[in-house]
């Protein structure tokens, strides 16, 4: 689940940039905050997803061996 980041309120902080790279940002008119906000999603979206599956590991593993075992519903079903 993703919050609506666009309506909450914003909050100032410090952070270190490499010159260079802040140099060449702002010369190509990159917004940095909407770039940071956009990496962070991504990254907290990938965290989640890690701990989600690590939580899930065993159910997962479960569920495999038994698609395996058994295999699913609909195998006589398809056609392709």
């Amino acid at each position: 689940m993703q919050a609506n980041t666009e309506r909450t309120s914003k909050r100032a902080v410090n952070l270190t940039v490499n010159a260079e790279l802040l140099n060449q940002a702002r010369a190509s008119g990159i917004n940095l905050s909407a770039t940071l906000e956009s990496a962070l999603r991504e990254q907290i979206r990938q965290a989640q997803r890690r701990q989600w599956l690590e939580e899930n590991r065993e159910a997962i593993a479960n569920y495999n061996r038994m698609v395996e075992r058994d295999g699913v519903f609909s195998d006589g079903l398809r056609s392709f």
